[in-house]
């Protein structure tokens, strides 16, 4: 029997994938009319390979300026500093290119324009908040003036949503922020330029990606038409994931988790995802863990949490990983220890101190209150965390 849902499309017109990226601006540019183009990017991807070099040849006199001080989990004075950059420039659309810091500080940018914060105390009125009785207020931001064209090299899916991240370093607290034209209207995938991405990064994001669609099939609100993208997405995942850390300049295989990372994310901000990622802010918050990092190491045991009321659905992501004879958590945990990541939060920078703060602080996190098998006070969330330690 099929439930009765809704399913949302983004502000999100085009995926252009396998093509070189000077070709698909090519293809993509004319359809904005820009002329002053602002680029956000990293500082690797910008000073240590001819990747942001390339895109500056390739926009021409185009090109407005460059901010490539991103960092991890974008702090908020990072983006106040890249925000007035781009105000300085003046551009009519921004390029993102890197991973996911690079397209979170693009889109905190464009929010940072939308209501003129100037100072990192200006962010508070605009940031998703979850009471003690677990209700959410998503506040109003006015629709940026300019939208981003983005390019992802890593496999975080971020260029994928309409959402944004940026970390509160006095609270500790990484925030959320939403807005439908945060979606990028234009999505390049080249695998290409991905080389240049260190392994560790490419396959912890794609455990990211891995991450997304399993939140999708076991979610409480999961439906017909993201069972059936996101299944093929994790089928991808899995493939190509194993494949690359076997011939890593394989750019077929790297194209395939590209595309997977874009069925996987059929599902992201449409479906009640749980507790995994909505933890995997507060580790990343309190300990700098990247989001990658935070999924190997809080998926296998959230999913173990969660057998007793999605045991179904945690079923079919054990076929679709290729490992029936074993629970959902043991199939993920298999890969996981195949790409040779870190699996237990001890081995990530987690410390026994950081427990209780990160599960006192959860309690006001939409993803976490939205898990499979109902949280509604820190012991419970202290319970995953410990199987996770």
């Amino acid at each position: 029997m099929i439930k009765p849902g809704t399913y949302e499309y983004f502000h999100q017109e085009r995926v252009l994938f396998g093509k070189p990226m000077a070709e698909a601006l090519r293809e993509e540019l004319p359809r904005h009319g820009a002329t002053r183009i602002f680029v956000i990017s990293t500082r690797t991807l910008s000073r240590k390979t001819q990747v942001v070099s390339a895109l500056r040849e390739i926009l021409g006199n185009r090109f407005a300026g460059l901010f490539d001080d991103v960092e991890s989990h974008v702090p908020r004075l990072v983006a106040i500093k890249a925000a007035a950059a781009a105000r300085a420039a003046k551009p009519d659309l921004i390029i993102s290119i890197g991973g996911g810091s690079a397209i979170d500080t693009g889109k905190a940018v464009l929010v940072a324009l939308a209501e003129n914060i100037t100072t990192t105390r200006g962010f508070d009125a605009f940031r998703v908040r979850t009471d003690d009785a677990g209700k959410t207020v998503v506040p109003a931001i006015t629709p940026p003036a300019l939208r981003q064209i983005v390019i992802p090299t890593t496999l975080s899916g971020g260029e994928f949503s309409h959402t944004t991240g940026s970390t509160d370093t006095e609270r500790h607290i990484k925030d959320i922020y939403i807005q439908s034209d945060l979606a990028a209207p234009a999505v390049i995938l080249d695998p290409r330029i991905t080389v240049h991405t260190p392994e560790w990064v490419w396959l912890s994001s794609g455990m990211r990606a891995v991450d997304h669609a399993v939140g999708s099939l076991c979610s409480r609100s999961a439906h017909p038409f993201t069972d059936a993208t996101t299944a093929e997405g994790l089928r991808m995942l899995n493939r190509s994931l194993r494949a690359v850390r076997k011939t890593p300049n394989d750019l077929e295989v790297r194209l395939e988790s590209q595309v997977g990372v874009w069925l996987a994310s059929t599902g992201m901000m449409r479906m009640q995802y749980g507790a995994s990622h909505g933890l995997s802010w507060h580790l990343s918050a309190v300990a700098d863990v990247p989001h990658g990092h935070c999924s190997c190491v809080l998926l296998p045991s959230v999913l173990r949490y969660n057998k007793s009321h999605n045991e179904a659905q945690q079923k079919r992501v054990s076929d679709v990983l290729g490992r029936p004879d074993l629970d959902a958590a043991d199939a993920v945990l298999d890969l996981i220890k195949e790409l040779g990541l870190p699996y237990r939060m001890r081995d990530v920078g987690i410390k026994p101190e950081h427990l209780d703060v990160i599960a006192r602080d959860a309690m006001h996190n939409l993803l976490v209150r939205n898990n499979p098998r109902p949280i509604d006070n820190p012991a419970q969330v202290r319970e995953i965390l410990d199987m996770a330690y």
